[in-house]
């Protein structure tokens, strides 16, 4: 029974991050009407965290006190995976073209994998498996990314700002993945919500400045692209993600990432028109059989 138990919540577990992975691949689409809508990418970010943040309170409507040190590596959390992450992102995106940044982005896996085996204590491995596995999945993420275009530019800045926020959301990664093992998920996920909006406020103050808050109330799209973001996006699959963190661990959840430029692409065909090329249909495959790789490499490992 105990062993049955285990599966059950393993395959729950994949179908968190699989549904994680679907729900931010969206959230290019929705974080257009947002720009439409005069806000900056730097302004998003905070708009979203204090909704996610006020989302969460409303689900788990308890708090819990940490002595100073915890505290304070939730603050780092926050700034990895919250703040300084979609900052890199956001900013590299307006000195490089999108390819570039979701490729580029998309290595954070292999620099998980990497970093879990240097300074990991517990059984999280680079395999031979795990790492041709996670090969073929960026190789997968280069043409869905491409679709059809065989134009791919090197613009320096961009590029390392992208790269910097693929190892910052590797940094965040294995730093959450002791308090998912002994705390609930959904708390974790606030307190990182929460400490991302604080730190995220300056960097906009400092940047763009306030936003015009009124279109998220008289514009419908701007409304509704903000609760998908803020509900769907930060609080509910960051909360699941971290669940399945704990289930899988850092390197077999986060190569599901790689399938996040596909499932752009796909709702961009849906709801913007924008085409599928073959190069994206044999992306979309390739990305397919290297997570799938990389899962048995890490049951092997």
């Amino acid at each position: 029974m105990p062993e049955q138990t285990n599966k059950s919540r393993k395959i729950l577990a994949h179908l968190f991050a699989l549904i994680s992975v679907v729900v931010w691949g969206s959230c290019y689409v929705l974080t257009k009407n947002l720009l439409g809508a005069g806000f900056t990418a730097i302004q998003i970010i905070p708009i979203r965290m204090i909704l996610a943040y006020a989302a969460l309170l409303c689900m788990r409507p308890k708090f819990q006190k940490l002595p100073i040190k915890d505290e304070l590596m939730f603050v780092l959390i926050g700034v990895t995976g919250g703040s300084l992450y979609f900052v890199l992102q956001n900013t590299a995106l307006t000195y490089t073209y999108a390819a570039n940044v979701s490729i580029i982005v998309c290595l954070s896996p292999i620099f998980t994998a990497i970093f879990a085996r240097i300074f990991s204590r517990g059984n999280e491995k680079l395999g031979l498996t795990l790492l041709f596995g996670s090969l073929v999945a960026i190789a997968g993420v280069v043409l869905v990314v491409l679709n059809g275009s065989l134009n791919f530019h090197l613009s320096p800045k961009g590029d390392l700002l992208a790269l910097a926020a693929g190892i910052s959301w590797a940094v965040y990664s294995l730093l959450i993945k002791r308090y998912t093992e002994t705390m609930d998920g959904f708390l974790v996920t606030r307190r990182v919500m929460f400490w991302a909006f604080v730190t995220a406020v300056p960097l906009m103050l400092l940047t763009d400045g306030m936003p015009n808050l009124m279109p998220l109330f008289t514009v419908p799209k701007a409304l509704l692209s903000w609760l998908f973001l803020g509900i769907l996006g930060n609080a509910v699959c960051f909360a699941i993600w971290n669940i399945a963190f704990k289930e899988l661990g850092v390197v077999v959840t986060n190569n599901y990432l790689y399938a996040s430029p596909f499932v752009t692409l796909l709702v961009g065909w849906l709801l913007l028109n924008e085409p599928i090329s073959w190069m994206g249909v044999l992306g979309a495959v390739l990305i397919t059989i290297g997570v799938i790789l990389a899962q048995l490499g890490k049951r092997k490992a």
